[in-house]
C-alpha cells in the first residue's frame, strides 16, 4: 500500500482533523483515511446511513405502480403547438 505526504496544510484544517480523531480515539492516519474514504464514496457504511436517512421518501414500484405512472403522464412529453400562439 503506498503512502502519500500532504503538504501545506492550513491551521484549521489540522486543528479540525485532530479535533477528529480525538473524538473518535482514532490516530491521524486512521481519520484521514476515513475523512477521504467518505469523500470519494467509497465508505459502505455512509451509503448505508443515507439510505437509512431517506428510506421514508424512497420506495420501490410495482409494474402496476409504474404502468399507472406511464398512463397518467404520457402525454406530458408532447409540445401542443397551439399553447405557444
Amino acid at each position: 500500500m503506498k503512502s502519500i505526504t500532504i503538504h501545506n496544510l492550513d491551521d484549521a484544517m489540522e486543528s479540525l482533523i485532530q479535533k477528529k480523531a480525538k473524538d473518535e480515539g482514532l490516530s491521524l492516519n486512521k481519520v484521514i483515511k476515513k475523512l477521504l474514504k467518505q469523500a470519494l464514496g467509497l465508505d459502505s457504511e455512509a451509503k448505508t446511513e443515507n439510505h437509512r436517512q431517506f428510506s421514508d421518501l424512497c420506495g420501490v414500484w410495482s409494474k402496476r405502480d409504474l404502468a399507472e405512472f406511464d398512463k397518467l403522464t404520457k402525454g406530458l412529453g408532447e409540445v401542443d403547438m397551439r399553447d405557444w400562439q
